[in-house]
């Protein structure tokens, strides 16, 4: 029975396509073992998080969870729950951020239904990334198209690569241009081929992204 709901829990993440899928495949000890993407079950204890999917409270086989800061319950057995999908999308048209240390906004944020860190660059024309955060997001740059990008230490090899999806907060953009760096970068910088999507307003520590329609 358990490989069972765990096979279907699998047919039904990869099915979802363009969003990220949360599962309940069982409870062990009081911690939830969740499905993410399809990925094997891990099992996450209460207060605990995995791949931007947090445990809030498990009880019998129910499993409270926070996805993308709402709260999902899930059911051993039942269908996972789909967050960055179109029938999200239909609610999200809005993303605050808050200024960190230094005025940068940075965010967790998306590429491809994975989590990574982003900082806000109204100065760069496209999403840029660095090589070994692309490999980790499972985004194959090297099928892009070769180019080079100067920096203060010279020009360095890069691609340019349309990605799937690109999801901050609530709402999502699909088929995004971005540049793939070889070289070393602390954050995704999410540029105007994300940005440009968006009616940007600042007040003081605050930036309000309005999706244009």
């Amino acid at each position: 029975m358990k490989s069972a709901v765990l096979l279907t829990l699998t047919l039904l993440c990869a099915a979802l396509v363009q969003a990220q899928t949360v599962g309940l495949a069982g409870m062990l000890g009081g911690r939830a073992l969740l499905i993410v993407d399809g990925a094997a079950p891990k099992a996450v204890a209460a207060g605990d998080a995995f791949k931007g999917v947090k445990v809030l409270s498990t009880q019998g086989d129910v499993a409270l969870v926070e996805i993308g800061g709402k709260q999902h319950s899930l059911r051993v057995g039942d269908a996972p729950a789909a967050v960055g999908g179109s029938a999200d999308d239909a609610g999200g048209t809005r993303v605050v951020l808050s200024a960190g240390s230094g005025g940068h906004f940075i965010t967790q944020g998306q590429i491809n239904g994975k989590q990574t860190q982003m900082v806000v660059d109204t100065g760069a024309t496209t999403v840029a990334l660095s090589s070994a955060e692309a490999q980790r997001l499972g985004v194959n740059y090297q099928g892009g198209s070769p180019v080079q990008m100067s920096t203060a230490n010279g020009v360095i090899p890069a691609w340019r690569v349309k990605l799937g999806s690109v999801r901050v907060g609530d709402v999502t953009v699909y088929g995004v241009d971005s540049v793939v760096s070889s070289g070393a970068m602390p954050y995704v910088l999410l540029g105007n081929s994300f940005l440009s999507h968006f009616q940007m307003t600042r007040s003081n520590d605050q930036m309000v992204l309005e999706k244009r329609y």
